[in-house]
């Protein structure tokens, strides 16, 4: 009943808008019934006392010295006068009695006609006291009446009763008046707000389902789902994410077919050459004087089937958290330098315009001395295997405050620039086609961001399609070598 959130809301919004009606209900209704009571008492009082005072003074005034008498006399000027008090007390109906509870006088709207009784009760708490009460008075109205009831006086002698009262139901009927109008109410904001729940929720649930739509999509398998983005407000700063999301995984998934096809290929094109080569040497093909030719082939076959497994472990154990790493204070010129003579060959064979700057001959750096090692001589490989021939080519190493920036720089066909977001992602390759580097699988990048997230510090790569590339990375200052190490993950 309550699975979907329109059921949820509208369920909400329902039971406070009862409660609340109920309560206003309740405060209202009591309020008005009380003022109510509180104006009727008060008007019949005032009429009470204005009947008492006309009919004490005309009494005196008349020299009767009995009170039913002189009402019998005087009952046409009296009738007139208290019809004349009800007028301007409408609902309200008055009757005059004598000491003992005997009805003289009514006015023409009274419930009760000359010659009843009131209860000897009832006419014991009058002359008790003025009577307040809501009830048949004794069994007199046949109804419930809210009455209010004094004595008529002269000097110390009771001549009688003047009792003023008004229907219950008069005031029920106020009352009930009320209430159907807050019900009314109550049921016109209810269809009000299950038309505004209905589109505020379908406003939400709408996205949502696109949503749900779209995730189910990607279980399948496809990424190219997008949910509409409408409006500036949370649900759609959530579809703007989600279709974030959606691209990313998208990225994500484009980058592991690509490398299950580079890995594919990388690992069956040396495996292909090492078995051929064997098999031909075994089967005679290969003459003796050639094995040692085709064995050297087979090596560096061998070992880059080495490299590319050491990649895949090396991702595996930085992912899982297993490798640690040692951090020591070495000479980063040094290793600069060291890194640069490796590369001889290479630079050599492309005429490479080589510059090496440094703040100083010697500057120390705090990190894993092997796996900066293994980051900067892959930048500086990829530098010279991207490098125009004759182009420039240069690192440069300097300080600024506590950091040390590492940047290696090559002219030559640089990066897209709308792959420069992607160049630390897993799996990116630059060279799709394969026609300058045969070798990588996409994985040196990865692991070269991941170790220097380790060591808590940046890199970034600057380019211009065509012109240049440059790499820089950071690392923590050190004053000088020191011998103690420590480990973090």
């Amino acid at each position: 009943m309550f699975k979907s959130l329109f059921a949820k809301y509208m369920t909400a919004f329902m039971l406070i808008i009862l409660i609340s009606f109920a309560i206003l209900a309740a405060v209202i209704s009591g309020s008005v019934r009380s003022y109510s009571i509180e104006h009727r008492e008060r008007t019949m009082e005032q009429t009470a006392r204005a009947a008492e005072l006309y009919l004490s003074q005309t009494f005196y005034d008349s020299g009767v010295e009995d009170f039913s008498q002189f009402i019998y006399y005087n009952s046409g000027n009296a009738s007139e006068y208290l019809t004349l008090l009800t007028d301007y007390s409408p609902d309200t109906t008055i009757f005059i009695s004598n000491a003992a509870g005997d009805i003289l006088l009514t006015d023409r709207h009274s419930p009760v006609s000359a010659g009843e009784a009131i209860s000897s009760v009832v006419v014991e708490d009058i002359l008790d006291g003025n009577l307040r009460q809501q009830n048949t008075l004794g069994g007199l109205f046949d109804d419930c009446y809210l009455t209010y009831a004094k004595t008529i006086e002269s000097d110390t002698d009771v001549l009688g009763i003047v009792c003023t009262s008004t229907s219950s139901a008069k005031l029920n009927i106020l009352i009930d008046n009320l209430v159907k109008t807050i019900i009314m109410t109550f049921l016109w904001i209810s269809l009000a707000t299950l038309i505004a729940v209905y589109f505020i929720s379908d406003k939400i649930i709408s996205p949502l389902k696109d949503m749900s739509k779209a995730a189910r999509s990607f279980a399948s398998g496809n990424f190219d789902e997008r949910v509409p983005v409408i409006g500036q407000d949370e649900v759609a700063e959530l579809a703007t994410a989600f279709n974030n999301m959606a691209g990313s995984l998208n990225n994500i998934e484009n980058s592991r077919r690509t490398f299950l096809a580079n890995i594919s290929h990388d690992l069956r094109t040396p495996m292909t050459t090492i078995s051929g080569f064997v098999d031909n040497i075994i089967d005679g093909v290969i003459p003796p004087d050639k094995h040692e030719h085709y064995l050297r082939i087979v090596s560096s076959e061998t070992k880059r089937l080495s490299r590319l497994v050491q990649q895949l472990l090396d991702i595996s154990h930085i992912e899982s958290g297993v490798r640690k790493f040692n951090m020591t204070v070495f000479d980063i010129c040094e290793m600069a330098r060291q890194i640069l003579i490796s590369f001889e060959t290479k630079i050599d064979a492309k005429k490479l315009d080589v510059e090496f700057i440094s703040d100083s001959d010697n500057m120390y750096v705090s990190a894993d001395r092997d796996a900066i090692y293994q980051i900067f001589y892959n930048i500086a490989d990829n530098g010279i295997k991207f490098s125009d021939e004759g182009g420039k080519y240069r690192v440069t190493i300097l300080q600024k405050e506590k950091k040390v920036y590492v940047s290696v720089y090559n002219e030559g066909i640089g990066i897209p620039e709308e792959d420069l977001p992607y160049v630390f992602d897993r799996f990116y390759k630059g060279d799709k086609s394969r026609g300058i580097d045969k070798s990588g699988v996409g994985l040196g990048m990865y692991i070269s961001k991941t170790i220097i997230d380790a060591h808590h510090e940046e890199i970034w790569v600057k380019s211009i399609q065509g012109e240049y590339c440059e790499f820089v990375f950071t690392l923590s200052a050190a004053k000088s070598p020191a011998g103690r190490t420590a480990i973090i993950q």
